[in-house]
């Protein structure tokens, strides 16, 4: 009876021990394809206290979740195990990279991240002045599908441009608000003189510069922005992009102030010029000529990047989604595009803007009519409509990531949108034909204005005014093709062929760009003019035809890194350009700058 009464306890033990060991039975990694972030991980378990907890590195993938799904290819990854006991064991590993595309994704990916973490730094919160973890409407923290808290976050990019913005719109006297009428003077031609130096008129000068940042941000962007914060980011959206007409102003009036001009009469001007000469004025030579070295490294690199391949490959992911006879043929409609693009930018900033005098107008405007005829076929809802985005603005859900959440949505959208303050639209204004460099100063501040304020906006109200906003399940560009669709039935056809427009119009003014930062650090020559235009066209082959996810997340950052130094240098020259205000509107009202027209 003793002895049996002993086994049994023994039994017990063992049978307690066993149930206490947590092991990993089976873990299985597979890549089934080479294309990028598709890499799978499975995983068997035993022991321990069922039910059993998985915590994967992976944010999307489910804690009940035995797989995990979408994992890039070369990069570490982790899984937690947790039993109801608490027993917990881990797992690390890495998905091989079968691909050149897969290789580079997983060694960039890193990378981004890192990059991120100081871009995307919150200062806020690192100061403790608020909570940034985000509290659903039931009074519980927010998680990911992993497990993660979700959290908000003020980046320090997004502060950064807009205490430029609110800065360069007080220190201008509100030029923002006030200047515009004489702004459309200018656009207008009535201020031209046929002898002003330069090579492109006031109105080529913005339709290139506004080329360069309407585009992909403003149909798929905006959709997101709106989706993930709400109606409510509309409202920030437009207060931003008032503000930051202020931006625009001041790093275009000392594009033209601070360019050079060739024999030839080729103009390079921009915040190369105006950092390295500006701050040399000022006895700062030392800090000007870094900061425009810096400016001119991350704007060739954003050139390639996000004015580039980025642009390319959503183009043809959009085509080949709408016509099927284009499916896995990148490469071809990337030699195509590449041809297009070449033969308007051999012929230089001329012949570039006289291509984006003429799609600039009638893309903007066919997205605008179409908008608008949204908008006012659902005219009865713009009482609800308007009330979402006020109460959103100030009163949003806790779900949406409460008002800091929601502003940061707008802020955010707006900020990367127009540009303003990254100083690439100041390369493209300095070629203008002018004798002032304030004038142009004034035809740049309505950049911020079409690009934010009118076709961000239109963008926002056709998905709230259809009820499309909360849609969350759909991509960008598809939430705002179907917004469409679902009253002009035929317009997502003509979407995409807006979306082309964006797309290439883009790609030729920021090859632009690229060419002046790329001069400013090799020389001007014909041979360096071409090498840098066939590097540029290959490029729009390999982001037709491959998937390069964090390549491309990394040039997006160093299009908003370009406002790091710019900012620096605006910021210490905004005295000048305040005294140059001055004194051009002072001529204006005497008389002194006629009006030629």
């Amino acid at each position: 009876m003793r002895k049996g009464l002993v086994l049994l306890l023994s039994l017990i033990s063992l049978g307690a021990i066993a149930q206490g060991n947590l092991k990993i039975d089976n873990f299985e990694i597979s890549n089934p394809s080479s294309e990028i972030n598709d890499g799978r991980a499975s995983v068997s378990v035993s022991g321990g206290t069922a039910p059993y907890h998985f915590k994967w590195s992976n944010q999307d993938t489910d804690t009940l979740s035995r797989t995990s799904n979408g994992l890039v290819e070369g990069m570490s990854h982790s899984l937690i195990i947790t039993d109801a006991a608490g027993n917990s064991i881990e797992q690390d590993f890495k998905i091989p990279s079968e691909s050149i595309a897969e290789s580079l994704n997983g060694t960039m990916k890193p990378v981004v991240d890192g990059i991120a973490t100081v871009i995307f730094w919150d200062p806020f919160y690192a100061l403790g002045i608020y909570d940034n973890r985000v509290i659903n409407d039931d009074g519980v923290l927010a998680k990911h599908p992993n497990g993660d808290v979700r959290t908000n976050s003020i980046p320090f990019i997004v502060i950064w441009l807009i205490f430029g913005a609110i800065f360069f719109t007080i220190r201008m006297g509100f030029v923002n608000f006030w200047g515009w009428r004489h702004s459309i003077k200018l656009v207008r031609g009535k201020y031209d003189e046929e002898d002003a130096p330069g090579e492109v008129t006031h109105f080529q000068a913005l339709a290139t510069a506004v080329s360069a940042t309407v585009g992909l941000g403003n149909i798929a962007g905006v959709a997101v922005a709106i989706s993930v914060g709400g109606p409510g980011a509309t409202f920030w959206l437009i207060v931003v992009g008032l503000f930051s007409m202020a931006s625009k102003f001041t790093e275009c009036t000392l594009g033209v102030k601070y360019r050079d001009i060739g024999e030839d009469g080729v103009v390079e001007g921009g915040p190369m010029r105006y950092l390295r000469k500006g701050l040399a004025n000022k006895g700062m030579a030392g800090l000007g000529k870094t900061l425009a070295v810096v400016f001119a490294v991350l704007a060739i690199g954003a050139s390639f990047g996000g004015g580039n391949m980025f642009q390319a490959n959503q183009a043809f992911e959009i085509l080949s989604g709408e016509f099927a006879f284009m499916e896995g043929k990148g490469s071809i409609f990337g030699i195509v595009l590449a041809i297009l693009v070449g033969a308007v930018i051999l012929g230089g900033i001329k012949s570039i803007a006289k291509v984006t005098e003429k799609i600039v107008p009638f893309m903007a405007g066919l997205y605008i009519i179409a908008a608008l005829v949204i908008i006012f076929r659902n005219f009865g809802n713009i009482g609800e409509a308007f009330a979402l985005i006020i109460d959103g603005a100030f009163n949003p859900s806790a779900m949406l990531g409460g008002f800091i959440g929601v502003m940061i949505q707008g802020v955010r959208r707006a900020a990367f949108s127009n540009e303003a303050g990254v100083g690439s639209a100041a390369i493209a204004h300095s070629a203008a034909k002018t004798k002032h460099a304030v004038s142009e100063g004034f035809v740049a501040l309505l950049e911020p204005f079409i690009d934010t304020v009118v076709v961000c906006t239109l963008t926002a109200l056709v998905l709230i005014f259809t009820g499309y906003y909360d849609d969350g399940g759909m991509g960008g560009a598809q939430l705002t093709s179907q917004a469409f669709g679902s009253v002009i039935s035929w317009f997502p056809y003509v979407l995409v062929i807006a979306i082309f427009l964006f797309a290439f119009s883009t790609m030729i003014s920021w090859s632009y760009y690229g060419l002046r930062a790329w001069t400013f650090l090799f020389g001007r020559s014909q041979m360096t003019e071409i090498i840098y235009k066939v590097i540029f066209c290959v490029f729009i082959i390999i982001g037709s035809s491959v998937s390069l996810g964090a390549v491309l997340d990394f040039s997006d950052m160093m299009i908003l890194a370009m406002a790091f130094p710019n900012i620096i240098g605006l910021l210490l020259l905004s005295g000048e350009v305040r005294s140059e205000l001055k004194d051009y509107w002072s001529k204006i009202k005497k008389g002194e700058i006629l009006n030629t027209k």
